[in-house]
């Protein structure tokens, strides 16, 4: 299992992504969030096919498909947060924080 939390900035919110791998290799996701835009990606991205939806262009990822179907900001956090997740509950990647700092 692996857990992912995305404070996502000006906007306020946290989405929380909690990934389990399953005996099949394929990830089950549960997301909560206080956006109602991920909570609706949260209804839809339900599992993922780590292996296809990790060594993929990103534009073709099924998260970034549903994030931009809900998601009005492109450039929300969360999508990466969901991604890198994915990659730890599959073992393909180690958990290690990753941050940005965005300053004027």
């Amino acid at each position: 299992m692996a857990q992912g939390t995305v404070q996502a900035g000006i906007c306020g919110f946290t989405t929380t992504i909690e990934a389990h791998s399953t005996d099949s290799g394929v990830v089950s996701l549960a997301i909560s969030s206080d956006c109602p835009n991920i909570q609706k990606v949260a209804e839809e991205l339900l599992e993922i096919e780590p292996y296809e939806e990790i060594f993929k262009r990103v534009e073709a990822t099924r998260t970034v498909e549903v994030m931009s179907k809900h998601s009005p900001h492109p450039g929300c956090p969360v999508t990466s947060g969901i991604l890198k997740t994915i990659e730890v509950a599959a073992g393909l990647a180690l958990p290690q924080e990753a941050e940005i700092h965005i300053e004027r």
